[in-house]
């Protein structure tokens, strides 16, 4: 299944698309997240007579695909030839770290540079989500906690995550720095989460061509990994990493700059779509 939201921020609701049309869930469930990503719920939609729902017209804004993320974790440099661009060695275990849910938007809303970005640099990666508490699972038992996969930009403003403190926290977590979605698609659609294309382009040009066959861990190793050090619930979101080709990356560096396009796409789990924009107002977010 194709599970999506869609609507105003902070009024989604859920919606599963079949044969290119947005089908309203309301009547099954009232959101996709939280509880609601369980098994027992995903087995009542696989149930349910979705061609007996109302279709959904025109072309509503898609939100976040989950709603009410507990954490946004993210894995850095889990491809070798990624992190041989960035210049650092691969690691020996997974590198972790946090994203603010606050940055999470639609797939296709506006990338808001922050005051003072003048860095702000893409990474298109697979995201997991989880579907049921998990904690000290083994890698065999992982792939049944994962509720679906969906599309993740990692955006990154540079000199607030490298320079300074170098913190990766502060370069990750501004607003609309994490898109997620179109879809969220059920494991079932997905043969092999190991063999899945990913791609990035700007204005047209492609920057990012990889695949998830270069991980260095796989999906299964990290949802298992991560159950070591903390519970991981239902809606959590894991962003595994990105292939080479991000523009801190080029030599010069290429950073996203207002009025870029740009194209963020995994085969099998759709794309987005978002345009560059200068921050504007003090409190913008397109999260729920």
């Amino acid at each position: 299944m194709k599970l999506l939201r869609y609507g105003p921020p902070g009024e989604e609701k859920p919606g599963i698309l079949v044969d290119g049309c947005i089908r309203d869930l309301s009547r099954v469930l009232p959101d996709l997240g939280g509880e609601f990503l369980s098994p027992d719920w995903i087995n009542l939609l696989r149930q349910s007579d979705i061609s007996s729902l109302p279709s959904v017209k025109g072309q509503p804004r898609l939100g976040p695909c989950v709603g009410r993320v507990g954490k946004f974790i993210c894995i850095g440099l889990n491809y070798s030839d990624h992190a041989a661009e960035a210049g650092m060695p691969a690691p020996s275990e997974p590198v972790v770290f946090m994203k603010a849910t606050s940055a999470i938007c639609g797939p296709n809303d506006n990338i808001v540079i922050p005051r003072g970005g003048q860095k702000v640099d893409w990474e298109v990666e697979l995201g997991v989500v989880i579907g049921r508490p998990a904690k000290y699972i083994t890698k065999s038992e992982a792939p049944s906690y994962i509720a679906g996969y969906c599309v993740i930009n990692d955006l990154s403003e540079r000199s607030f995550q490298l320079e300074g403190t170098g913190q990766w926290v502060k370069g990750k977590s501004a607003n609309s720095f994490g898109p997620i979605g179109p879809w969220l698609v059920t494991p079932d659609e997905i043969e092999d989460p190991q063999n899945l294309d990913l791609s990035l382009e700007v204005d047209g040009h492609r920057y990012q061509t990889g695949t998830t066959r270069n991980m260095i861990f796989d999906v299964a190793f990290l949802v298992s990994y991560l159950t070591r050090f903390m519970s991981l619930q239902p809606g959590d979101i894991i962003s595994t990493g990105t292939p080479p080709g991000v523009g801190m990356g080029h030599k010069p560096p290429i950073f996203l700059r207002a009025g870029n396009r740009v194209r963020a796409a995994i085969r099998g789990l759709g794309e987005q779509n978002q345009v560059v924009v200068n921050d504007s107002e003090p409190n913008t977010s397109g999260s729920s």
